[in-house]
């Protein structure tokens, strides 16, 4: 009798070997420059450049400085504005999107990515155009007679909110398209024939559960918002200091390396507390979604 043949189980020695350089990658470029931030930020700064090995908790005390805390604050500030502006904005897109048919699925996808494509400097910089003395807008509002002289937008609040919502707002559009196609729009009709309006059914079964998609969007934008410095250094000029570029100036300029080190562990210990909060209301969601 000719016995079955038995394929040999893969040694534990090669499946080792197969995970080994995405460790080492994660070690050496993730794990590693995050100790060394950390260690960093509790170092004292040298009177000329580099660092001393002398133990401080100087640098975090320094952050509870009103001119440090007001920038903390403000980037808050322009954080919620722009994250606000990009619901009010990209929920809807991403959601009647979702209830497209698939032909122009594909042309509403390829609109949104092809931005993309071109570097965000690039774009930017055709804001910049837009919004200075006598640019696009000026000479547009001008032809319509809604203005009589040239707006002083370019350097101000409202043009930095303008290019965070520009440049972050495919990220919601994509998370709440990537919930509303996953939906069983049977549900909301069960909803209408038992009677709730459209705004119940709404609330009660279309935004649950899109919930995990939009709190995506609010994380995938939030969280650069209070960071991409340079929008706020092309849009705000001098007059709108963010974090990131708060962190910026210590390093490039001020050369006090742990204190922007320490500015850099505050930012992710608030990034980590809104993932955090994201998981929490994710997994209420779907334990409510299985009763």
């Amino acid at each position: 009798m000719n016995k079955p043949v038995t394929r040999a189980k893969p040694r534990r020695s090669k499946l080792w070997l197969t995970v080994l350089p995405m460790y080492a990658f994660t070690l050496v470029f993730v794990l590693g420059p995050l100790v060394y931030m950390f260690v960093l930020s509790f170092l004292e700064r040298a009177e000329g450049w580099g660092v001393t090995n002398a133990f401080t908790f100087a640098n975090y005390q320094n952050i509870l400085n009103p001119i440090y805390l007001d920038t903390f604050i403000e980037s808050f500030k322009l954080a919620i504005t722009s994250t606000l502006l990009i619901i009010l904005i990209g929920y809807p897109f991403g959601y009647f999107m979702a209830k497209l048919s698939p032909k122009w699925k594909k042309r509403v996808m390829l609109m949104l990515m092809i931005p993309f494509w071109t570097s965000s400097l690039i774009r930017l910089y055709g804001w910049i155009i837009i919004f200075r003395a006598n640019g696009t807008l000026d000479k547009v509002l001008m032809a319509v007679g809604l203005t009589e002289r040239p707006l002083k937008l370019l350097y101000t609040y409202p043009a930095v909110v303008v290019g965070m919502v520009y440049a972050l707002l495919q990220f919601m559009v994509l998370a709440v398209y990537s919930s509303a196609e996953k939906m069983d729009w049977s549900l909301v009709e069960a909803a209408r024939d038992l009677g709730a309006s459209p705004l119940q059914a709404f609330l009660t079964v279309t935004l649950k559960m899109t919930l995990p998609g939009l709190l995506s969007g609010v994380i995938l934008t939030f969280i650069p918002s209070m960071g991409l410095f340079f929008i706020a250094d092309l849009l705000g000029g001098n007059k709108i200091v963010l974090v990131g570029s708060l962190i910026q100036d210590q390093l490039m300029k001020a050369h006090n390396w742990p204190f922007a080190a320490a500015l850099s562990v505050v930012l992710m210990l608030l990034t980590s507390l809104m993932i955090s909060v994201y998981k929490r209301v994710t997994h209420s969601t779907e334990l409510e979604g299985l009763l």
